[in-house]
C-alpha cells in the first residue's frame, strides 16, 4: 500500500500543468471614479471630460467657460445627499475685465444656485446635492460661467477660472 502511495505521490509531482497568464483588460486597469477630482493630477485627467485646458505648475488648470466633470457618488449619497465642492480661483485679470464672473452648475441636468465674485482671490463653491440626483454610480457635473476672458495675442485659450478640484463629500 506503502508503494502504491508513494508512486501516486511521484506521479502528481512530475506532472506538469501548463502555465496560464492571465492579463487584465483595459476595463480592468482604468482606474475606478474618484468622488473628488484633483485637476493638477494627471490621473485625474480621464473624468475632466470638457473644458479643461492642460495642467499648470503640477497644480491647477484653466477652464472655458463651460466645463465638465464627471464624479463617483460617494457611499450612501442616495440616502443621504452630498455637498458639492468647486475650489477655485478667480483671477486679477478677469476681475479687472470683466468686473465680475457667476459660476452655475447643474448635476445631472439639475441646476444648483449660482454664485458670483467680484474680487480676485481663492474661493470654494459649495452646494448640497439632493439624494434624488445622486441614485447611479456616477454624476456628470456640468459648469457654465457667465462670461471668460476671450483668446488674446499673448493667449489663444478662452480662459474661465482657475479650479484646483471638484468633488462630492
Amino acid at each position: 500500500m506503502k508503494a502504491l502511495a508513494a508512486i501516486l505521490l511521484l506521479a502528481l509531482l512530475g506532472c506538469q500543468h501548463p502555465k496560464v497568464h492571465v492579463q487584465q483588460t483595459e476595463e480592468e486597469t482604468a482606474a475606478p471614479l474618484a468622488s473628488t477630482v484633483h485637476t493638477g493630477d494627471p490621473k485625474s485627467a480621464a473624468q475632466l471630460v470638457a473644458g479643461f485646458h492642460s495642467i499648470e505648475e503640477n497644480a491647477w488648470r484653466w477652464t472655458e467657460r463651460k466645463f465638465a466633470v464627471v464624479l463617483s457618488t460617494p457611499f450612501g449619497a442616495a440616502q443621504k445627499g452630498a455637498t458639492l465642492e468647486v475650489k477655485l480661483s478667480v483671477a486679477p485679470a478677469t476681475i479687472e475685465r470683466l468686473h465680475a464672473i457667476s459660476l452655475s452648475v447643474a448635476i445631472n441636468g439639475t441646476t444648483l444656485p449660482p454664485e458670483t465674485w467680484r474680487q480676485p482671490g481663492n474661493y470654494t463653491y459649495l452646494r448640497p446635492v439632493p439624494p434624488a440626483l445622486l441614485t447611479g454610480s456616477s454624476v456628470r457635473v456640468d459648469c457654465e460661467l457667465d462670461k471668460a476672458l476671450p483668446p488674446s495675442g499673448a493667449d489663444q485659450r478662452e480662459l474661465g477660472v482657475v479650479v484646483l478640484s471638484v468633488g462630492l463629500k
